[in-house]
């Protein structure tokens, strides 16, 4: 073990600019310290944040910016306080690399909504410095923000999760949308929304997608296992499955209407938010009249991030991934944008930095 180690020059692909396009960049990450984990990046999802940072679409991105924030590799040293991990353990780590650890949340393990919430890029850490993210060789963090990865657990599988995976788990688990035999209704069939239909069939769910898409059926239900799927635009199909579900999953960035949606839940059903979309409105009847709940939420804390790693490696849970190389990330990110991906990308960033 190491207390101390000197900062190692990073390699990176950066946005230098809000044309949002990525070349080769490096940097010094910091020295690890007492209580900090460093681990060699062997995969890094590819998340749409990834898209809206390095185009500066929320108008706070600081370049060069490194993004990526689905980050699995290698323990390759350790603080001299880390207990949770040794060198060669496999370890994730998610949206976040720190947090106050003292607020309310942070107490909860609910770090994710701690007012000093450190995002993994383009967030400035305790010491004043701006994160960068994994689509780099190496990163170096609080080992309270990493997370165990199962043996046998493929690590490019297990970049997904940091994100995509926990941010359906999360809402899910809360909501007690685990209840075999109840029915599930999937917004969205993107990188989000598959790993929501995954777990819906995990949990013993009926489990509809509704999609705007005609095309994307044969995947739902013959490639992810779904039980039914609703093209929402088609008003008698929707007409059909009034009143028929306990849950549902809305991971549509998209303007989109609610009502429709919120009229497919039986009374006192749940609908969790989890996308972004510019606006909101509901007619009050729909929500009052069903005593249904509109509920939104993001990402998850550190209790429930390990915990739905270790059930995707219980049940053999694995995202649909397409593998790729560091210097198709421009390309990636522009089929991202066009949802022309099944359904994430994954960046293989040990075999890209060669």
């Amino acid at each position: 073990m190491a207390a101390e180690s000197e900062s190692c020059n990073c390699s990176a692909w950066a946005a230098n600019d809000p044309s949002g396009v990525l070349s080769p960049h490096s940097f010094n990450r910091r020295a690890a310290r007492h209580d900090d984990v460093s681990l060699r990046i062997t995969h890094c999802g590819v998340c749409y944040a990834d898209v809206q940072w390095t185009r500066n679409l929320h108008h706070d991105s600081v370049y060069p910016l490194v993004p990526g924030h689905e980050i699995a590799g290698v323990v390759t040293e350790v603080g001299s306080d880390v207990k949770g991990f040794k060198l060669g353990d496999h370890v994730a780590v998610g949206t976040y690399i720190n947090s106050c650890r003292d607020c309310d949340n942070c107490n909860s393990l609910l770090e994710n909504h701690c007012s000093n919430f450190v995002f993994t890029f383009n967030g400035v850490d305790t010491d004043g410095t701006v994160t960068k993210g994994g689509y780099s060789t190496h990163i170096v963090v609080h080992e309270r923000y990493c997370y165990k990865i199962p043996d046998g657990y493929p690590l490019e599988k297990a970049a997904p999760l940091a994100c995509a995976g926990i941010t359906v788990y999360t809402p899910m688990i809360r909501h007690n949308m685990n209840q075999p035999g109840k029915s599930l209704g999937v917004i969205g069939l993107g990188g989000l929304g598959h790993m929501a239909v995954k777990f819906g069939k995990a949990f013993g769910l009926n489990v509809t997608v509704l999609s705007t898409s005609e095309s994307k059926r044969d995947e739902a239900i013959n490639l992810l296992g779904a039980d039914n799927f609703v093209v929402s635009s088609d008003k008698n199909q929707m007409e059909s499955l009034k009143n028929s579900l306990d849950f549902i999953v809305d991971t549509a960035s998209g303007d989109h209407p609610f009502d429709p949606y919120l009229a497919l839940l039986k009374v006192r059903g749940v609908m969790a938010l989890v996308g972004f979309p510019g606006e909101i409105r509901v007619h009050p009847a729909t929500l009052n009249l069903g005593a249904r709940t509109l509920s939104g939420s993001v990402v998850g804390g550190t209790k429930d991030t390990q915990e739905m790693i270790n059930f995707c490696a219980a049940n053999k849970i694995y995202p649909d991934i397409e593998i790729i190389k560091i210097d198709y990330i421009n390309e990636a990110l522009e089929r991202l944008v066009n949802r022309d991906v099944k359904y994430r990308f994954v960046i293989d960033i040990e075999s890209s930095f060669k």
